[in-house]
């Protein structure tokens, strides 16, 4: 078997039958689509770098762009690799924490790769991990438990923050200067959004059981609102752990994001408070929600837009931002393109042993046990 086989997610169960073509899913992220997605990419920066270069009211930005210093760049690069890491460590304290740490830097370092070229914030990624793991044989329910779990999971600290935050500018417990509106207002909301993010866990139940009973327990819409409720009571019961990788990972992944930007902020010239960079950045990075490849242009207007708002001047917010993204989208791309082809060995040495076994052979599934090949 492939390394796959030694990851820890196998566990004895019962033989049962499987499909060859449930085996040989395919992820919905084929070569094809990336390719497109890729050269649409391409467009957006060069449309981007154009209007920079050419449009006669920019000179200031260009002159300070053209002055950026390398080594507060190169140390936003190196931020942006300790926020992958981190993003990992989250991934397996979700998914299974008995997976080996090569197999989680693969998937999940592979899921940021597609999150820099898929629209619909990050859930290109997540339906490339979800396949991996399908792909390794784990069960499809806990699969979307888990990754419901897990988009909230990586949310939370970015509502925390906008509490903490907010309310402490708010009470002048942190320096920078903002109005009630841009500080405490969005602190309330952070809060009803965690109650409703809790309060959706339990409606979600109900309406499982609603349709459970008239469709039946195996309805495509009874199943994805029991995915939303275990996913909610699954996410709580993780944070009730306290499982310090899964802690250091949530705390990692978006604080090492925030220093990116700060260390953008002073490749440039001077960096505002750290209160308002990191405000301004979780406001700000709701843009990446707009479907565009890797939030290109989303993000940047909303982040501009927001620490404009918050009083960081235009042009040193704009150069700031330009550096981050670029930092942001090319760092996942190369490490993720990296782990997204050790990952599609380990798991084409799979599918080759799985193609060779005739119909009623038998073979060790990763989370299925010792399965029977059927036609």
């Amino acid at each position: 078997m492939s390394s796959l086989a030694h990851s820890g997610l196998n566990t004895p169960q019962a033989e049962r039958a499987v499909t060859r073509r449930e085996l040989a899913a395919q992820p919905e992220l084929g070569r094809r689509s990336l390719r497109r997605r890729l050269v649409w990419l391409a467009i957006m920066v060069v449309a981007v770098v154009g209007t920079i270069t050419l449009v006669p009211g920019l000179a200031s930005l260009r002159s300070r762009l053209a002055g950026g210093d390398p080594g507060w760049l190169a140390i936003g690069a190196a931020l942006k690799v300790l926020s992958g890491l981190s993003y990992v460590a989250v991934f397996r304290s979700v998914f299974c924490r008995r997976m080996s740490w090569r197999l989680s830097t693969e998937i999940g370092l592979s899921e940021l790769g597609a999150n820099a070229v898929v629209p619909t914030g990050g859930a290109g990624g997540l339906a490339l991990g979800a396949w991996a793991l399908r792909r390794g044989g784990m069960d499809i329910d806990r699969i979307a438990r888990r990754s419901v779990a897990f988009f909230l999971l990586t949310s939370v600290p970015n509502v925390l923050g906008v509490i903490i935050i907010g309310v402490g500018l708010a009470a002048n417990l942190f320096e920078g200067d903002a109005s009630l509106t841009l500080t405490l207002l969005p602190a309330v909301v952070a809060a009803l959004a965690i109650v409703l993010a809790v309060a959706s866990g339990r409606w979600a139940g109900r309406l499982e059981q609603r349709l459970a009973g008239r469709r039946g327990p195996g309805s495509r819409l009874a199943r994805a609102f029991g995915a939303v409720s275990g996913g909610v009571g699954e996410s709580l019961a993780l944070l009730r752990g306290r499982d310090p990788w899964l802690l250091a990972g949530l705390a990692g992944y978006l604080a090492f994001d925030v220093m990116i930007l700060w260390a953008s902020f002073h490749a440039f010239g001077t960096a505002p408070v750290l209160a308002i960079i990191w405000i301004g950045y979780l406001i700000g990075e709701l843009g990446g929600l707009v479907p565009v490849p890797g939030g290109l242009g989303g993000v940047d207007l909303g982040l501009v837009g927001t620490l404009a708002l918050y009083g960081v001047p235009l042009a040193s917010a704009t150069a700031a931002v330009l550096a981050y993204r670029a930092i942001a989208l090319i760092v996942p791309a190369l490490l993720g393109g990296t782990a997204l082809i050790r990952l599609r060995r380990t798991l084409a040495r799979e599918s080759l042993a799985i193609a060779n076994c005739g119909p009623e052979d038998q073979l060790d599934v990763i989370g299925a046990g010792r399965i029977r090949i059927t036609a």
